[in-house]
């Protein structure tokens, strides 16, 4: 058994049956699966829990488990390290990182800070632990808005990384909140032009946009919000055909609801297909996560001095959402 590429590498026997082998072991460790929505759909079928980023930040805080395995990013792993420090906290793969959070360095946020006192710092999720710990405030794509409306009108604001997401923000709240320059290369690439021509051949179709996503594709939008509200308003809309501006792993879940109902992913520059991917949350495979829950590797681990800093914006985030 190796682990020095990220990820635990060992032999497997074959015919083995990794779904009935990972629910074994979950039981036998008293260990928890929590997914995100943009992992691969066997991971989702797999997991205990699935949701965005908030859900599955709340529901790591309330779990009675020795182990909690988190699908997704880094970052969602060092979140629910943070939120749970007494828990063994897992990822299938080291190597699942997030280009947001790789845009925001803390040294380099630090130093804005400094040339912009009196502000204050509000972090989207999609951040680092060190990110979380300058913090002020957490945000997810859920509860932005009204994080941002519950502070004071004239407070002056540090809103990173994701510009967009800011931008959004700016738009419905009149705020002129100071935005860092990061954005999700995923959201980045949607085409404006390939969702207006999907819109010519199938105008009966609502578009959900996430609000990561740039000005233009956001104004075509039927509906901007994040992956749980799109999912839910897809859900209880009366319509029936939807084109998807968000990472195409969300549609499994809305197909698994919404059964009767078409989805049809909208497409990156330069390609007509739906296949704007986050390859960061497709390392995440039921391979990875046998043997993670196998050998209960790779762990992940938070500096406590960064620990008790970094949980304080979030536990804000939740009381208020």
């Amino acid at each position: 058994m190796k682990a020095d590429k990220g990820y635990v590498e060992a032999e497997i026997a074959e015919g083995t049956d990794l779904v009935a082998e990972i629910s074994r072991l979950k039981k036998e460790k008293n260990a928890v699966v929590l997914a995100h929505y943009y992992t691969l759909p066997e991971i989702q079928d797999v997991a205990d829990f699935i949701g965005d980023s908030l859900a599955l930040a709340q529901i790591a805080e309330k779990l009675d488990a020795d182990i909690i395995v988190m699908c997704g990013v880094h970052f969602m792993g060092e979140t629910v390290k943070i939120l749970c420090p007494d828990k063994k906290v897992l990822v299938p793969d080291m190597n699942a990182g997030c280009s947001l959070a790789d845009s925001c360095p803390a040294p380099e946020l630090q130093k804005f800070i400094e040339e912009h006192p009196g502000h204050t710092v509000v972090s989207y999720v999609n951040t680092t632990a060190a990110v979380k710990a300058l913090t002020d405030i957490v945000v997810t794509s859920g509860n932005a808005l009204k994080v941002i409306e519950s502070l004071p009108k004239d407070a002056k604001i540090i809103f990173g990384p994701d510009r967009n997401l800011g931008n959004y923000i700016n738009s419905q709240t009149g705020r002129q909140m100071l935005l860092w320059d990061g954005a999700c290369h995923v959201h980045e690439q949607f085409s404006l032009e390939g969702i207006l021509d999907l819109k010519k051949a199938h105008p009966e179709a609502k578009v959900l946009v996430h609000p990561e996503c740039p000005a233009p594709v956001r104004l075509v939008a039927d509906k901007v919000g994040s992956t749980a509200v799109l999912l839910k308003w897809a859900e209880e809309s009366p319509y029936q055909q939807f084109i998807v501006a968000t990472e195409s792993g969300i549609i499994h879940e809305m197909k698994r609801r919404c059964p009767d109902k078409t989805f049809i992913p909208a497409p990156p520059e330069g390609s007509t297909c739906g296949c704007n991917d986050c390859a960061f949350m497709k390392l995440n495979s039921l391979r990875k996560l046998y043997l993670t829950l196998l050998y209960e590797l790779p762990e992940v681990t938070v500096d406590p001095s960064i620990i008790d800093r970094a949980r304080r914006p979030i536990e804000r985030m939740l009381a208020i959402s």
